[in-house]
């Protein structure tokens, strides 16, 4: 019980890597999950980096141009600074519900969660009963990757930084996150959405990854049965509105690595085109 709830603390906060991203207006963007930032009185470029929450051990990998822009920034910029003990605690208490399952969902809710949590295969109903739902969903979609060493490109990240003793800092918070996440879903929406989930679609979102492919990524995880328009509001848009605002001056004087979920680099309101029109100079690092 004690991995599951270890696990969950990790995989929880990095779900929102994967959140995805709809509108795709804006023109086409190149293969690249690294993009650099210049122009618009910087003294020093920017890296966008596009992470995956989660991804198998034989998948993960890191190329040159990407091991190269994190060498020369002088500083990491995650969704939430995973380093921070106090983001962690947060991350600690909110992955336990404010009350069991078995109490908050109606018997049609359990019953279906139940069903799902079988079809994952390995988790029982009472071994996540004191869970909210949402560590609930994180802990059933790692399930659909169908490996048991999984890698975590930011706690990758944030154990580089450290070695080179180079400061972290965040976009937002673990709290500001989960009001995210509870605005974007109904109970019956978030369960809907499991019931939809399969090991195909993880696959799939792999192999976009590996190549690079940003609008094939957005194809993939953009269906209605994964998020709805509300759900897109605010687990995506206003949130990468947000992080528009702050980047600027978090990245005047110095060189970051900025490190999201791929999912919001790209569309209308995606990070590379908001600040495009903020006046930056933002184009694919191809080697």
């Amino acid at each position: 019980m004690k991995n599951l709830f270890k696990a969950t603390v990790i995989v929880i906060v990095l779900i929102f890597s994967t959140t995805t991203q709809a509108q795709t207006n804006s023109p086409k963007l190149e293969n690249s999950l690294l993009w650099e930032v210049s122009g618009n009185g910087l003294s020093k470029p920017t890296y966008l980096y596009g992470t995956i929450h989660m991804i198998c051990s034989g998948d993960y990998f890191l190329s040159e141009k990407t091991k190269k822009a994190f060498d020369v920034s002088e500083k990491l910029i995650l969704e939430v600074n995973l380093d921070d003990p106090t983001q962690m605690t947060d991350m600690q208490q909110m992955v336990m519900g404010k009350e069991p399952l078995s109490k908050s969902l109606t018997p049609e809710q359990l019953t279906k969660l139940d069903a799902i949590l079988k079809k994952s295969g390995g988790i029982t109903l009472q071994q996540v009963d004191s869970f909210s739902l949402m560590s609930v969903m994180s802990l059933i979609l790692s399930k659909s990757f169908e490996c048991s060493d999984m890698k975590f490109y930011e706690m990758d990240f944030i154990a580089s930084a450290k070695k080179r003793k180079e400061q972290i800092g965040g976009l937002e918070t673990v709290k500001s996150q989960f009001k995210s996440f509870e605005n974007a879903y109904s109970v019956n929406e978030m369960i809907a959405m499991l019931e939809e989930s399969d090991t195909e679609l993880s696959k799939d979102m792999v192999v976009a990854y590996k190549q690079e492919k940003l609008e094939d990524l957005y194809e993939i995880i953009t269906a209605e049965k994964v998020m709805n328009d509300k759900a897109k509001k605010y687990m995506l848009y206003e949130r990468n509105i947000n992080w528009a605002k702050i980047l600027p001056e978090m990245m005047k004087n110095e060189s970051l690595f900025v490190a999201v979920g791929s999912a919001h680099l790209a569309g209308d309101l995606g990070l590379i085109n908001l600040l495009r029109k903020a006046g930056y100079i933002v184009k694919p690092v191809t080697k």
